[in-house]
């Protein structure tokens, strides 16, 4: 029996794969999907990044569709919009991928 793929899921899929094909970025998914909303500065904190790059992640992220964010008096909060960015990262680290 042959497995019908579903068009707009995998093209969902490939576009997550795309927004988040970076390490900086995963590291900000993975920090976020352990704390429901951080602020830039908590995050760049919290992975000892450089502000002004994790500013420009989360910014991408955002647009994209990835992250949304909030603004509570000075600060800009980040959450996980796109709740299936952690599994999908977790499937994909556990897949065995030969590179030739």
């Amino acid at each position: 029996m042959e497995r019908q793929l579903d068009h707009e899921r995998v093209e969902k899929i490939a576009f997550v794969l795309k927004t988040v094909a970076h390490p900086m970025r995963v590291a900000i998914i993975d920090a976020l999907s352990v704390n429901e909303k951080m602020s830039v500065n908590d995050i760049t904190a919290y992975l000892g990044l450089e502000q002004s790059l994790t500013s420009h992640h989360l910014s991408n992220m955002k647009m994209k569709g990835v992250l949304g964010s909030k603004r509570e008096g000075k600060n800009i909060f980040y959450f996980l919009k796109m709740k299936e960015a952690p599994e999908l990262i977790k499937i994909l680290e556990d897949v065995n991928v030969m590179v030739f």
